[in-house]
Protein backbone atom coordinates (compact mmCIF):
# COMPACT_ATOMS: atom_id res chain seq x y z
CA UNK A 1 0.00 0.00 0.00
CA UNK A 2 3.03 1.99 0.64
CA UNK A 3 3.90 1.90 -3.04
CA UNK A 4 0.63 2.77 -4.10
CA UNK A 5 0.15 6.08 -1.93
CA UNK A 6 3.30 7.41 -3.13
CA UNK A 7 2.26 6.57 -6.83
CA UNK A 8 -1.30 8.24 -5.80
CA UNK A 9 0.74 11.70 -4.26
CA UNK A 10 3.01 11.82 -7.51
CA UNK A 11 0.69 11.51 -9.82
CA UNK A 12 -1.66 14.46 -8.07
CA UNK A 13 1.39 16.38 -7.91
CA UNK A 14 1.90 16.22 -11.80
CA UNK A 15 -1.85 16.92 -11.51
CA UNK A 16 -1.33 19.77 -10.07
CA UNK A 17 1.39 21.42 -12.13
CA UNK A 18 -0.29 20.16 -15.38
CA UNK A 19 -3.41 22.09 -14.58
CA UNK A 20 -0.60 25.36 -13.65
CA UNK A 21 0.69 25.70 -17.17
CA UNK A 22 -3.07 24.67 -18.56
CA UNK A 23 -4.14 28.08 -17.01
CA UNK A 24 -1.37 29.59 -18.46
CA UNK A 25 -1.73 28.68 -21.49
CA UNK A 26 -5.37 29.09 -21.72
CA UNK A 27 -5.32 32.89 -20.48
CA UNK A 28 -2.24 33.67 -23.20
CA UNK A 29 -4.61 32.43 -25.77
CA UNK A 30 -8.29 34.10 -24.77
CA UNK A 31 -5.32 37.35 -24.38
CA UNK A 32 -4.28 36.72 -28.29
CA UNK A 33 -7.22 36.25 -30.07
CA UNK A 34 -8.63 39.18 -31.84
CA UNK A 35 -10.97 41.35 -31.58
CA UNK A 36 -12.22 44.16 -27.93
CA UNK A 37 -14.25 43.03 -25.45
CA UNK A 38 -15.43 46.23 -24.57
CA UNK A 39 -16.66 46.96 -28.03
CA UNK A 40 -18.29 43.37 -28.62
CA UNK A 41 -20.45 44.49 -25.48
CA UNK A 42 -20.92 47.97 -26.29
CA UNK A 43 -21.42 47.58 -30.24
CA UNK A 44 -20.10 49.72 -33.16
CA UNK A 45 -21.73 52.74 -32.23
CA UNK A 46 -19.92 52.86 -28.75
CA UNK A 47 -17.87 55.93 -28.64
CA UNK A 48 -14.38 56.28 -27.25
CA UNK A 49 -14.96 57.10 -23.75
CA UNK A 50 -17.23 54.69 -23.30
CA UNK A 51 -15.31 51.77 -24.55
CA UNK A 52 -12.12 53.29 -22.08
CA UNK A 53 -14.56 53.34 -18.99
CA UNK A 54 -15.62 49.93 -20.00
CA UNK A 55 -11.80 48.59 -20.49
CA UNK A 56 -11.20 50.64 -17.01
CA UNK A 57 -14.49 48.79 -15.24
CA UNK A 58 -13.44 45.37 -16.58
CA UNK A 59 -9.61 45.91 -15.76
CA UNK A 60 -8.85 44.89 -19.35
CA UNK A 61 -6.20 48.03 -18.87
CA UNK A 62 -4.01 46.25 -16.64
CA UNK A 63 -1.17 44.85 -17.19
CA UNK A 64 -1.28 40.99 -18.18
CA UNK A 65 0.65 39.47 -15.31
CA UNK A 66 -1.88 41.24 -13.01
CA UNK A 67 -4.50 40.20 -14.53
CA UNK A 68 -2.99 36.60 -14.77
CA UNK A 69 -2.62 36.78 -11.12
CA UNK A 70 -6.09 37.88 -10.19
CA UNK A 71 -7.61 35.63 -12.81
CA UNK A 72 -5.86 32.31 -10.75
CA UNK A 73 -6.88 34.01 -7.64
CA UNK A 74 -10.09 34.04 -7.99
CA UNK A 75 -10.45 30.12 -9.60
CA UNK A 76 -8.62 29.12 -6.32
CA UNK A 77 -11.28 30.47 -4.16
CA UNK A 78 -14.13 29.58 -6.92
CA UNK A 79 -14.51 32.82 -8.34
CA UNK A 80 -13.80 32.67 -12.34
CA UNK A 81 -15.76 36.51 -12.56
CA UNK A 82 -18.33 37.97 -14.30
CA UNK A 83 -19.76 36.89 -17.64
CA UNK A 84 -18.65 40.00 -20.30
CA UNK A 85 -22.41 39.09 -21.99
CA UNK A 86 -24.37 38.41 -19.30
CA UNK A 87 -23.33 40.56 -16.45
CA UNK A 88 -23.64 37.73 -13.73
CA UNK A 89 -21.10 35.25 -12.51
CA UNK A 90 -19.74 32.69 -14.74
CA UNK A 91 -20.69 29.79 -12.57
CA UNK A 92 -24.21 30.98 -12.91
CA UNK A 93 -23.91 31.20 -16.68
CA UNK A 94 -22.34 27.81 -16.87
CA UNK A 95 -24.15 25.55 -13.89
CA UNK A 96 -26.78 24.12 -15.54
CA UNK A 97 -25.02 23.47 -18.80
CA UNK A 98 -22.33 21.74 -17.24
CA UNK A 99 -25.07 19.33 -16.13
CA UNK A 100 -26.50 18.98 -19.37
CA UNK A 101 -23.40 17.38 -20.91
CA UNK A 102 -22.23 15.52 -17.68
CA UNK A 103 -25.52 13.82 -17.87
CA UNK A 104 -24.81 13.38 -21.81
CA UNK A 105 -21.29 12.26 -20.94
CA UNK A 106 -22.54 9.83 -18.71
CA UNK A 107 -25.65 8.40 -21.01
CA UNK A 108 -22.90 7.64 -23.69
CA UNK A 109 -20.12 6.30 -21.61
CA UNK A 110 -22.22 3.47 -19.52
CA UNK A 111 -22.99 2.06 -23.20
CA UNK A 112 -20.02 2.89 -25.22
CA UNK A 113 -17.56 1.46 -22.74
CA UNK A 114 -19.25 -2.11 -21.27
CA UNK A 115 -20.46 -2.27 -25.44
CA UNK A 116 -16.48 -1.52 -26.27
CA UNK A 117 -15.28 -4.17 -23.44
CA UNK A 118 -17.51 -7.12 -24.70
CA UNK A 119 -17.06 -6.60 -28.44
CA UNK A 120 -13.12 -6.65 -27.77
CA UNK A 121 -13.21 -9.53 -25.75
CA UNK A 122 -15.65 -11.60 -28.01
CA UNK A 123 -13.31 -10.51 -31.28
CA UNK A 124 -10.41 -11.60 -29.62
CA UNK A 125 -12.21 -15.11 -28.65
CA UNK A 126 -13.40 -15.45 -32.18
CA UNK A 127 -10.22 -13.89 -33.23
CA UNK A 128 -9.99 -14.05 -37.37
CA UNK A 129 -12.92 -15.70 -37.84
CA UNK A 130 -15.95 -14.07 -39.38
CA UNK A 131 -17.42 -11.85 -36.21
CA UNK A 132 -13.59 -10.74 -35.64
CA UNK A 133 -13.20 -9.75 -39.36
CA UNK A 134 -16.69 -7.59 -39.09
CA UNK A 135 -16.27 -6.19 -36.08
CA UNK A 136 -12.98 -4.70 -37.64
CA UNK A 137 -13.82 -3.38 -40.83
CA UNK A 138 -17.25 -1.75 -39.36
CA UNK A 139 -15.14 -0.29 -36.09
CA UNK A 140 -12.69 1.27 -38.89
CA UNK A 141 -14.87 2.53 -41.00
CA UNK A 142 -16.73 4.07 -37.69
CA UNK A 143 -14.34 4.83 -36.29
CA UNK A 144 -13.02 7.42 -39.74
CA UNK A 145 -15.88 9.28 -39.68
CA UNK A 146 -16.30 12.47 -37.87
CA UNK A 147 -19.08 13.41 -35.23
CA UNK A 148 -21.01 15.44 -37.16
CA UNK A 149 -21.19 13.40 -40.44
CA UNK A 150 -22.42 10.78 -37.45
CA UNK A 151 -24.75 13.43 -36.33
CA UNK A 152 -26.08 14.85 -39.35
CA UNK A 153 -26.74 10.94 -40.64
CA UNK A 154 -27.94 10.09 -37.88
CA UNK A 155 -30.74 13.17 -37.88
CA UNK A 156 -31.47 12.47 -41.84
CA UNK A 157 -32.36 8.62 -41.04
CA UNK A 158 -34.09 9.16 -38.20
CA UNK A 159 -35.54 12.52 -38.04
CA UNK A 160 -36.67 12.93 -41.64
CA UNK A 161 -38.49 12.08 -44.32
CA UNK A 162 -37.04 8.71 -44.31
CA UNK A 163 -37.68 7.33 -40.44
CA UNK A 164 -39.45 10.64 -38.92
CA UNK A 165 -39.44 8.86 -35.14
CA UNK A 166 -37.18 10.90 -33.44
CA UNK A 167 -36.51 14.75 -33.12
CA UNK A 168 -33.55 16.13 -35.06
CA UNK A 169 -32.92 19.39 -32.56
CA UNK A 170 -32.91 19.13 -28.96
CA UNK A 171 -35.43 21.74 -27.72
CA UNK A 172 -35.75 22.09 -24.10
CA UNK A 173 -36.57 24.62 -21.72
CA UNK A 174 -34.29 26.58 -19.44
CA UNK A 175 -34.67 25.18 -15.82
CA UNK A 176 -35.53 22.14 -17.31
CA UNK A 177 -33.58 18.48 -16.11
CA UNK A 178 -32.12 16.72 -19.01
CA UNK A 179 -33.44 13.85 -18.01
CA UNK A 180 -36.97 14.95 -18.25
CA UNK A 181 -36.46 14.47 -22.52
CA UNK A 182 -35.62 11.51 -23.23
CA UNK A 183 -36.28 11.13 -26.69
CA UNK A 184 -33.98 14.75 -26.97
CA UNK A 185 -31.18 12.46 -25.87
CA UNK A 186 -31.46 9.86 -27.78
CA UNK A 187 -29.57 11.11 -30.97
CA UNK A 188 -26.86 12.98 -29.53
CA UNK A 189 -25.96 9.50 -26.78
CA UNK A 190 -25.67 7.62 -30.30
CA UNK A 191 -23.97 9.87 -31.78
CA UNK A 192 -21.32 9.86 -29.15
CA UNK A 193 -21.53 6.34 -28.86
CA UNK A 194 -20.36 5.56 -32.30
CA UNK A 195 -17.89 8.53 -32.02
CA UNK A 196 -15.95 6.71 -28.73
CA UNK A 197 -16.88 2.85 -29.19
CA UNK A 198 -14.48 1.75 -32.20
CA UNK A 199 -11.22 2.60 -30.97
CA UNK A 200 -11.60 1.36 -27.54
CA UNK A 201 -12.91 -2.27 -28.81
CA UNK A 202 -10.34 -2.71 -30.84
CA UNK A 203 -7.81 -1.49 -28.07
CA UNK A 204 -9.33 -4.09 -25.45
CA UNK A 205 -9.34 -7.23 -28.74
CA UNK A 206 -5.20 -6.58 -28.63
CA UNK A 207 -4.56 -6.01 -25.55
CA UNK A 208 -7.12 -9.33 -24.69
CA UNK A 209 -4.89 -11.20 -27.98
CA UNK A 210 -1.91 -10.94 -26.61
CA UNK A 211 -3.26 -11.92 -23.02
CA UNK A 212 -4.63 -15.39 -24.29
CA UNK A 213 -1.45 -16.13 -25.61
CA UNK A 214 0.67 -15.75 -22.28
CA UNK A 215 2.07 -18.05 -19.87
CA UNK A 216 -0.45 -18.02 -16.89
CA UNK A 217 -3.59 -18.08 -19.17
CA UNK A 218 -2.28 -21.08 -20.48
CA UNK A 219 -1.21 -22.40 -17.21
CA UNK A 220 -4.90 -21.65 -16.48
CA UNK A 221 -6.10 -24.10 -19.35
CA UNK A 222 -3.77 -26.25 -17.97
CA UNK A 223 -5.20 -26.70 -14.85
CA UNK A 224 -8.44 -27.81 -15.95
CA UNK A 225 -10.58 -24.35 -15.93
CA UNK A 226 -13.27 -23.94 -17.72
CA UNK A 227 -12.58 -21.35 -20.90
CA UNK A 228 -15.16 -18.88 -19.62
CA UNK A 229 -13.45 -18.81 -16.18
CA UNK A 230 -10.38 -18.37 -17.78
CA UNK A 231 -11.30 -15.41 -19.76
CA UNK A 232 -13.05 -13.41 -16.94
CA UNK A 233 -10.87 -14.15 -13.90
CA UNK A 234 -7.76 -13.93 -15.73
CA UNK A 235 -7.53 -12.93 -19.28
CA UNK A 236 -10.19 -9.66 -18.78
CA UNK A 237 -8.91 -8.23 -15.49
CA UNK A 238 -5.22 -8.28 -17.33
CA UNK A 239 -6.32 -6.82 -20.27
CA UNK A 240 -8.48 -4.39 -19.36
CA UNK A 241 -5.83 -2.33 -17.30
CA UNK A 242 -4.34 -0.68 -20.96
CA UNK A 243 -8.17 0.12 -21.58
CA UNK A 244 -8.66 1.97 -18.45
CA UNK A 245 -6.17 4.45 -20.74
CA UNK A 246 -7.92 4.38 -23.67
CA UNK A 247 -11.33 5.01 -21.64
CA UNK A 248 -9.74 7.98 -20.01
CA UNK A 249 -8.36 9.71 -22.87
CA UNK A 250 -12.06 9.60 -24.55
CA UNK A 251 -13.77 10.17 -21.53
CA UNK A 252 -11.74 13.36 -22.19
CA UNK A 253 -11.98 13.67 -25.48
CA UNK A 254 -16.35 13.38 -24.75
CA UNK A 255 -15.84 16.92 -22.93
CA UNK A 256 -14.15 18.71 -25.68
CA UNK A 257 -15.82 16.62 -29.29
CA UNK A 258 -18.77 16.92 -27.24
CA UNK A 259 -18.98 20.77 -28.56
CA UNK A 260 -19.35 19.93 -31.88
CA UNK A 261 -22.50 17.18 -31.11
CA UNK A 262 -23.92 19.75 -29.27
CA UNK A 263 -23.86 22.38 -31.85
CA UNK A 264 -25.51 19.48 -34.62
CA UNK A 265 -28.28 18.65 -32.27
CA UNK A 266 -28.94 22.42 -30.50
CA UNK A 267 -28.12 20.73 -27.28
CA UNK A 268 -27.84 23.11 -24.23
CA UNK A 269 -24.56 22.14 -22.81
CA UNK A 270 -20.88 23.28 -22.64
CA UNK A 271 -20.09 22.61 -26.09
CA UNK A 272 -22.55 25.41 -27.23
CA UNK A 273 -22.03 27.78 -24.39
CA UNK A 274 -18.64 27.57 -25.68
CA UNK A 275 -19.12 28.39 -29.14
CA UNK A 276 -21.82 31.26 -28.12
CA UNK A 277 -18.82 33.23 -25.12
CA UNK A 278 -16.25 32.63 -28.08
CA UNK A 279 -18.63 34.45 -30.45
CA UNK A 280 -19.66 37.17 -28.47
CA UNK A 281 -15.86 37.45 -26.83
CA UNK A 282 -16.54 36.79 -23.33
CA UNK A 283 -13.61 35.75 -22.50
CA UNK A 284 -13.93 34.79 -18.20
CA UNK A 285 -16.69 31.94 -19.77
CA UNK A 286 -14.24 30.89 -22.51
CA UNK A 287 -11.10 30.68 -20.09
CA UNK A 288 -13.72 29.17 -17.21
CA UNK A 289 -15.26 26.16 -19.66
CA UNK A 290 -11.12 25.59 -21.29
CA UNK A 291 -9.66 24.81 -17.65
CA UNK A 292 -12.34 23.03 -16.70
CA UNK A 293 -12.28 20.43 -19.72
CA UNK A 294 -8.57 20.59 -19.06
CA UNK A 295 -9.05 19.83 -15.37
CA UNK A 296 -11.20 16.70 -16.35
CA UNK A 297 -8.09 15.70 -19.18
CA UNK A 298 -5.94 15.70 -15.88
CA UNK A 299 -8.57 14.06 -13.53
CA UNK A 300 -9.67 11.31 -15.89
CA UNK A 301 -6.04 10.82 -16.92
CA UNK A 302 -4.89 10.19 -13.13
CA UNK A 303 -8.00 8.19 -12.24
CA UNK A 304 -7.12 5.91 -15.48
CA UNK A 305 -3.47 5.64 -13.81
CA UNK A 306 -4.72 4.74 -10.40
CA UNK A 307 -7.50 2.10 -11.66
CA UNK A 308 -4.66 0.39 -13.86
CA UNK A 309 -2.68 -0.25 -10.85
CA UNK A 310 -5.02 -1.99 -8.71
CA UNK A 311 -6.64 -3.83 -11.39
CA UNK A 312 -3.01 -4.95 -12.92
CA UNK A 313 -1.40 -7.54 -10.19
CA UNK A 314 2.06 -7.24 -11.72
CA UNK A 315 1.76 -3.98 -11.72
CA UNK A 316 0.91 -3.32 -8.02
CA UNK A 317 3.95 -6.01 -7.23
CA UNK A 318 6.16 -4.07 -9.01
CA UNK A 319 5.51 -0.56 -6.98
CA UNK A 320 6.08 -2.40 -3.43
Amino acid sequence: MRGIRGFVIRRVLFGLVTLFVASIIIFAATQALPGDAARSILGRNATPDSLAALRDQLGLNKPVLQQYWEWLRGVLTGDFGNSLAEQRPVTDVIGERIVYSAFLMFLAAIISFPLAVALGVASARRRDGPFDHVTSVVSLALAALPEFIVGIALVVLFATSVFHVLPGVTIIDPGTPPWSHPKELILPTITLVIAVTPYTARIMRASMVEILESDYVEMARLKGLSEQLVMWRHAVPNGIAPTFQVIAINLAYLAGGIVVVETVFNYPGIGAGFVDAVHARDMPVVQALALLIAALYVVLNMLADIATILVSPRLRTSLK
